[in-house]
């Protein structure tokens, strides 16, 4: 088996190698392939992954060039940035700067990630159905729902699934609460990427929301939960975290602006110190110092992660929760968990954004969905939802015709689309504000923005 990753350079591709390690037997894996467009930071994160005995019993490759790593792959994980971390300053700042939410996947900052990835995404597509026409594509690049619709009805690539890690999360959070084992647990969950709730968290044949529910009313805070207690007790679901900005976006957006600074502001700055000491250390031969360098920007990175947003900080007992949900091996895990599956070494059934097939009442069959999937060797199934309640249905019914505009658009390089698109989204409304933000999308990017006319 040959795995290509694309976009290896990136902070999370030290855990990928790290599962692979662990996991290499069961895989069968024989070859890997790390691609990144910038030769100089991959070869740090090359240098860094290096594993102890008996370490990688594969090739290892990294290189700069797509063809060569997707050449006879069997699965290709994309986990491109188009643009960069500066980019995504740019995605948050510009529609913060006129009172509107600022955020990497949700809103105008998912937008603008969607139109500069698209037609990266679609071109290694192309290069795909020439190198490795049987492969999967495995998709984690964001905005990764509207990425694996695009792959899909543009791209034609029916063996297409978009992965995300945070239905796994509310699983790991609920079975920490619950003192059951994770993997015991069926998370009833319904909607699109960073836009789904949980109705039921079923142990033995038993649904334990109810319980669930009344334990982080009693907590008041859990990790990973940014709700008020009350708001979940109405909707008797639990909301993915990315719905705060939708259900409080004015607070997060002053909350936000009261930081002083984007989300994306503060990782671009965590992530240049870490390359920096990363390029100090690997140049004075300190593996040791490299890996402790990278073990501290975790942390950093996973204790101030949606700090800005919700204006809390995680501290106090339920630190030790959120340690506990945080076990596993997050995006790592999903991607390889998913590949056992597909290659037949173990049929499982996950949380997977694939077309919905009938498996949400009032979707289209063809609108990629975030639901329970049944995946086996080169079989990924959707299992049916049903109905769902009429106040999600029709959030997600305005969110996907956003997605499939904003699909639209970076497809024909429309700038009426594209604007269109954002003018409908529920956290903008606004067609004339929607031209003012694209327009700054469009001169601040320069040329990472596709050229729309």
């Amino acid at each position: 088996m040959k795995i290509a990753v694309l976009g290896a350079a990136g902070v999370r591709t030290p855990l990928i190698l790290e599962a692979m390690a662990r996991r290499q037997e069961r895989l069968g894996l024989n070859e890997l392939a790390l691609m990144d467009i910038d030769g100089e930071r991959l070869a740090l994160i090359g240098a860094l992954t290096t594993v102890p005995e008996p370490g990688f019993q594969f090739k290892l490759t990294l290189t700069t060039d797509a063809r060569a790593a997707l050449s006879e792959a069997d699965f290709v994980i994309t986990t491109f940035r188009v643009g960069g971390i500066d980019s995504r300053v740019i995605d948050e700042q510009v529609p913060l700067r006129h009172g509107v939410l600022g955020q990497e996947t949700t809103g105008p900052g998912g937008f603008a990630m969607g139109l500069r990835s698209i037609p990266v995404l679609l071109a290694y597509v192309k290069l795909m159905a020439e190198l490795c026409p049987a492969a999967w594509l495995i998709n984690f690049a964001n905005p990764a729902g509207m990425l694996a619709e695009a792959a899909t009805r543009y791209g034609e690539w029916s063996r297409t699934v978009g992965i995300c890690d945070s239905p796994q999360v509310v699983t790991r959070i609920a079975a920490a609460l619950l003192r059951l084992p994770a993997e015991e647990i069926f998370l009833d969950y319904f909607g699109l990427n960073h836009l789904g709730w949980s109705r039921a968290v079923v142990h033995n044949q038993r649904d334990h929301l109810p319980q669930l529910i009344d334990m982080i009313r009693n907590l008041g805070q859990v990790p990973g939960v940014p709700f008020d207690s009350r708001l979940i007790a109405a909707l008797q679901m639990i909301p993915n975290e990315y719905l705060y900005y939708y259900y409080t976006s004015r607070q997060a957006v002053q909350h936000i602006l009261d930081s002083g600074s984007s989300r994306g502001e503060q990782v671009a700055a965590l992530n240049r110190q870490l390359f920096d000491e990363l390029k100090q250390r690997h140049a004075a031969g300190d593996l040791a110092g490299m890996r402790e360098a990278y073990a501290a920007y975790l942390r950093q990175r996973g204790d101030s992660y949606m700090t800005r947003e919700t204006g809390q900080k995680k501290h106090g007992p339920l630190e030790a929760l959120a340690g506990d949900a945080a076990e596993g091996e997050g995006y790592a895990g999903v991607a390889l968990d998913l590949i056992e599956a597909l290659s037949g070494a173990r049929p499982r059934q996950m949380i997977l954004n694939v077309p919905n097939r009938g498996a949400i009442q009032g979707m289209a069959a063809d609108a990629v969905v975030e639901v329970p999937a049944f995946v086996s060797r080169d079989l990924v199934r959707p299992l049916a939802v049903g109905a769902v309640p009429e106040g999600c249905l029709g959030l997600m019914s305005e969110v996907k015709n956003y997605e499939r505009l904003t699909i639209a658009a970076a497809q024909e390089g429309s700038y009426a689309l594209a604007r269109q698109a954002l003018a409908i989204h529920p956290l903008l409304r606004d067609y004339t504000m929607a031209g003012t933000i694209l327009d700054e999308y469009c001169a601040r990017h320069g040329d990472a923005f596709p050229q729309l006319k």
